[in-house]
C-alpha cells in the first residue's frame, strides 16, 4: 500500500538501492498511478542532479549522476506518445544509455522490454475514488 505521494517516493528510492547503469526499469499503469512519483524516488536513491519531472512532451530526460562515489546517470523516458512506433524509440539511442546508466521508462510495457536480457517490472494502480497506490514489481528475463 502506497497511501501519499511520499510513500510512492520511498519505495523508489528503495528500488534504487538495487540499480545500476545498464538496469532498465519498465513502468506500467494508469495515469495517475504514480509512475512520475516513483521515478522521482529512484532518481533520489540513486543520488541524480536535477529536478525529475514527466517528459512527457519531450519524451527523454537525462539526468546526470551525483557527486557521490559509484554514482549512475538516469535517463527518464515517456513512451505513451511513441505509440509502440519502434523508429521513434530507434532514435533516442536508449541501448546505448543502457551501458552507462539507469534507464526508467513509463508507460514502456510491450515496447522497451526487447533493449535488455532483464528489466525490472513495476506495475503501478491506484484504487478508484482514492490516493491510495498500490506497486508490484518483479525482475524479468
Amino acid at each position: 500500500m502506497l497511501p501519499t505521494v511520499a510513500d510512492t517516493e520511498a519505495l523508489g528510492r528503495e528500488l534504487a538501492a538495487g540499480l545500476g547503469a545498464g538496469d532498465l526499469v519498465v513502468l506500467d499503469g494508469p495515469l495517475g498511478a504514480g509512475k512520475t512519483a516513483l521515478t522521482r524516488g529512484i532518481a533520489a536513491g540513486l543520488g541524480v542532479q536535477g529536478r525529475v519531472s514527466s517528459p512527457t512532451f519531450i519524451i527523454a530526460r537525462q539526468h546526470r549522476a551525483g557527486e557521490r562515489p559509484g554514482a549512475v546517470p538516469l535517463v527518464h523516458v515517456d513512451a505513451y506518445r511513441l505509440g509502440g512506433d519502434l523508429d521513434e524509440l530507434d532514435a533516442l539511442d536508449l541501448d546505448t544509455d543502457l551501458h552507462q546508466a539507469v534507464v526508467v521508462v513509463e508507460w514502456g510495457r510491450g515496447v522497451v522490454e526487447h533493449l535488455t536480457d532483464r528489466h525490472l517490472r513495476v506495475l503501478l494502480s491506484r484504487e478508484p475514488d482514492s490516493d491510495v497506490r498500490t506497486a508490484e514489481w518483479e525482475w524479468v528475463d
